[in-house]
């Protein structure tokens, strides 16, 4: 077999595969995880997590661990009006919900973090829900930057 040969049936393959793989479906989601149970369930706000490096100084950065408790629970809240958010972690119904910020390595105002709520549901499956903002966008919101944030990643649960 010549060169060409091997390279156009590469060339006529490669969109077959490329197709195939883009049409595997992804894993299935959980049964819980739907509008109706999230919509009436207990959620308990675990200690929030900031991954990477550690941009902020104490009081700051215990600041910023505090909204980010408070305004995942609130968004949550905002999103499912039924639902209850419960500080009784032993409760062995009640999703956990781990509220995560990944940070850039510097603060400037280009540069991205990712904010993200992990759920660990009764069954133990686990779901992510996560979004890039830049600094800038979160910056704006000034002393509501976690309340954007959160409310955002709430419009991606079902």
């Amino acid at each position: 077999m010549s060169l060409r040969a091997s390279l156009t049936s590469a060339a006529l393959l490669s969109p077959l595969v490329l197709s195939a793989h883009a049409q595997t479906p992804a894993a299935p989601l959980p049964t819980d995880w739907s509008s109706a149970r999230l919509s009436s369930a207990t959620y308990v706000i675990l200690d929030p997590q900031l991954v990477g490096p550690n941009l902020l100084g104490g009081s700051d950065q215990t600041s910023v661990l505090a909204a980010m408790r408070r305004d995942a629970g609130g968004a949550l809240k905002r999103r499912y009006p039924g639902a209850t958010i419960s500080r009784d972690a032993a409760s062995p119904q009640a999703i956990r919900v781990t509220p995560v910020l990944q940070t850039p390595g510097a603060l400037l105002p280009w540069l991205k973090l990712t904010a993200r709520l992990d759920f660990a549901l009764p069954g133990g499956e686990r779901v992510s829900v996560g979004q890039e903002f830049s600094l800038w966008s979160v910056y704006q919101h000034q002393s509501e930057a976690a309340n954007f944030v959160y409310d955002q990643l709430a419009l991606r649960l079902p």
